[in-house]
């Protein structure tokens, strides 16, 4: 029988196909050179970008990438999003998630494996998640230019009757001895006939820009050459976000949701809605209903009025969760990552310490709701929307509708942030439905209340952890992490790839353990025991992701208890870290260099300094290739002011290794950005229910950082050749443990939990 079954998979796979047509269509004018780029007799070069662009500047990365290859002038290139194809996928984050959508994960579980690969092809798997976009399509992208550049060297060499090795293609000219040159608009038409050469002729130095304390290190300011492409459109307010699109006689709708749990539409009062001018219609579902008028506020008065009543609510009060949370982490759970026999190390009580962690759920906070708009019409469906998983938003709006995915264009447009926010699709399939039953286009958008009601949070999770310290050298002989919190990875693979509803997704997680929720557990230090389990936790509330994911919450937990630790033998933190460090000398240089600018004095009492770090590995990494190292100073206090008791940073000083950096520009706005983010996390408003419903309805009531409290914020690069590394969730990860070091040299009290001001121990 295995044979027989094995067989039948090779057959299967023999006739998938081999070719997948990309997204990217020339106009008039234009040559398509492969699924990545065309290039018009105008000179222009459009770069086909399939990955979401969210702040993060991957529609200037990846065309910055293809234009190095391709020898293109910067100021010649255009970009374009193009739909999920099966040419431009992301196996390496298929890969990653292989648990949650392989029957057998372990045949698909690393980038280059051929069943991941196979899968993201044949379901156009493009997903934008897990700093994967570098991993996943640098080299690609290198692929079509390096063809493209060829090609064009290739027609000009047939004019001028020279070998094509050697013409030099550089800003947007291909020359030749004697003067040559020619333009890639005039070579366009003539070179898209040719077949490049196998493999393409990649430039010998990959792109880069080189730092010098931070700063372009050559002659000219490397920062400056590959500007962002679509800050003139964000400055002028030309670009077209989700909630920016405007089609011939569309409505706009507004939504109402029941509580968090299993709730249906009980009842509401049609007849109040009767006198709102403009209303165009209202539509009900068994979990929500939506009123679609000429404006939004229009609709938002309509179902203001009528005053929908949901039944089946759960009496969800998160004052009990973190309660929950602890007496779960006492459990032994599922080991999920493990070195040496941490258990018996630690099963003589001498020198051993013990400390929980707790992490609150919170919500994403993007400054662009959920938003999309649909066009019904002769059984086809189109759909303009902001999704980091646009394939499964375009099958999960199909099913909606009962239509093939087939039938349903999906337009991509940029979100206003995400924060993994826009993996989720429940807007997707309410706006096709909202579209279906008023025959007319419509445009959803979510309220802030909506938002925060419907969107699953980030998981809550308390953290216990045990260490025994070496009387020969006070450090940690042997580490112990208990994580608590429910299978999260596994109820968002429900929702993403078998389209469960929240509840659903939820009950096929229940019990599970589940490795990505404990990712970054192991401490990034060299520990000769370590044990990290996982113990599955059933909670009445969905759950998500958010920037950071694990990684955040776990090193939050490993850095505090590090410093307790440090604390406890009397050692420097600093020192205490390096002497774990030995054999990791890209962290250790982090760290003494972080320590250096941000005047480090010990972290003594009342100095209100603290130190962190945090290490992530690229997906399959072995080593330090492909990873990426950050350390933190932190300088914060407990401000008195005029609420007393607030926090307040001064100043964060973060020394980053993210191996060689493509955009420099890019990386320092992603560590701050991460950095500002992570502040966000520590001193902001966590995310609370009372009866199943959340109390905020506003941004401004989550006490996020503004300009007037942003700190200081000073960020230095190290120079390397390693494999890139995405900086977008290091700075998340480091600045909540680094503050709440910070605030225990200033005021001597044990923060714990966040947000920090949420307790202390």
């Amino acid at each position: 029988m295995g044979a027989a079954a094995t067989g039948g998979l090779f057959v299967a796979w023999t006739f998938w196909p081999r070719d997948y047509p990309g997204a990217l269509t020339p106009g008039d004018g234009e040559h398509g050179f492969g699924a990545w780029l065309t290039i018009g007799e105008d000179g222009v070069v459009t770069v086909a970008v399939p990955q979401l662009e969210m702040g993060q500047g991957v529609t200037t990365l990846l065309p910055q990438i293809v234009a190095h290859e391709l020898g293109a002038d910067w100021r010649q290139i255009a970009v374009l999003p193009v739909p999920p194809n099966g040419a431009q996928v992301n196996p390496v984050l298929a890969a990653k998630w292989a648990e949650m959508w392989a029957s057998v994960p372990a045949l698909a579980d690393e980038p280059g494996e051929f069943l991941a690969a196979r899968y993201a092809r044949a379901n156009a798997f493009a997903a934008t998640a897990e700093g994967t976009t570098l991993a996943a399509y640098e080299h690609p992208a290198r692929e079509a230019g390096a063809a493209a550049r060829a090609m064009l060297a290739m027609a000009a060499a047939e004019r001028w009757g020279v070998s094509w090795e050697e013409c030099e293609v550089r800003g947007g000219l291909v020359m030749a001895g004697g003067g040559r040159q020619a333009r890639f608009g005039d070579l366009a038409a003539d070179a898209a006939g040719l077949t490049p050469p196998d493999p393409p002729p990649l430039r010998p130095d990959p792109p880069a820009e080189a730092t010098v304390n931070g700063l372009a290190g050559e002659a000219e300011d490397l920062a400056l050459v590959y500007p962002r492409l679509d800050l003139p459109a964000k400055v002028d307010g030309s670009l077209v976000f989700a909630g920016d699109v405007r089609l011939p006689g569309m409505v706009h709708a507004a939504i109402r949701h029941g509580p968090a749990g299993l709730t249906r539409l009980a009842g509401y009062d049609a007849a109040a809605a009767g006198g709102i001018r403009g209303l165009a219609g209202v539509v009900k579902s068994r979990r929500w209903i939506a009123a679609a008028a000429e404006s939004w506020w229009q609709a938002e008065r309509a179902l203001d009025a009528m005053r929908p009543r949901f039944a089946g609510a759960r009496s969800l009060d998160t004052a009990n969760v973190a309660n929950w949370l602890r007496q779960a982490a006492r459990e032994p759970g599922t080991v999920i990552a493990s070195i040496g026999d941490a258990e018996a190390a630690l099963a003589d009580g001498d020198a051993v310490f013990t400390a929980t962690y707790s992490v609150a759920p919170a919500h994403h906070a993007t400054l662009e709701t959920a938003s999309a708009t649909a066009r019904f019409a002769d059984g086809r469906l189109e759909l303009w929307i902001a999704s980091q998983a646009p394939e499964a938003a375009r099958r999960a709006a199909a099913e909606a509708l009962g239509i093939a995915a087939s039938a349903v264009t999906l337009y991509p447009v940029p979100a206003g942030g995400s924060f993994d926010a826009r993996l989720e699709k429940q807007h997707a399939i309410e706006v096709a439905q909202i579209a279906g039953a008023l025959a007319r286009p419509v445009q959803l958008t979510w309220s802030r209340a909506e938002e925060m009601k419907a969107l699953p949070p980030r998981t809550p999770v308390a953290i216990a952890l045990a260490a025994k310290l070496d009387p020969a050298t006070s450090l940690p002989s042997a580490w112990r992490a208990r994580v608590a919190c429910p299978a999260t990875a596994r109820e968002f693979g429900a929702r993403l790839f078998d389209n469960l509803t929240p509840e659903a997704a939820m009950a096929a997680a229940r019990g599970r353990p589940d490795p990505l929720a404990c990712e970054g557990a192991v401490p990034p230090y060299a520990i000769p025991a370590v044990a990290v389990a996982h113990v599955p936790v059933t909670l009445p509330l969905a759950t998500a992701r958010l920037r950071g994911n694990a990684p955040a919450y776990t090193a939050f937990a490993t850095e505090g208890f590090v410093d307790e630790l440090a604390r406890r033998a009397g050692r420097d933190p600093l020192l205490f870290r390096l002497g774990m460090l030995g054999d990791r000398p890209r962290s250790a240089e982090v760290l003494r260099r972080a320590a250096r600018i941000g005047e480090w004095d010990g972290g003594r009492p009342g100095s209100g300094q603290g130190l962190a770090l945090a290490r992530m590995a690229a997906f399959g990494d072995a080593g330090n290739a492909g990873s990426g190292s950050i350390a933190c100073v932190a300088r914060a206090r407990l401000d008195g002011g005029a609420g007393g008791g607030g926090l307040k940073v001064d100043r964060l000083t973060a020394v980053v290794d993210i191996g060689r950096i493509v955009n420099l520009d890019i990386a320092r706005q992603q560590i701050e950005g991460g950095l500002l983010f992570g502040l966000g996390l520590a001193a902001g408003q966590s995310a609370t229910w009372t009866r199943g419903l959340p109390p905020p309805a506003r941004l401004s009531r989550l006490s996020l950082p503004i300009l007037a409290t942003a700190p200081e914020i000073v960020v230095e690069f190290i120079a390397s050749t390693a494999p890139p590394f995405d900086p977008g969730e290091l700075g998340v990860a480091v600045a909540p443990p680094a503050i709440a070091n910070a605030l225990f040299a200033a005021t001597g009290l044990r923060f714990r939990s966040l947000p920090l001001v949420a307790g202390e121990s």
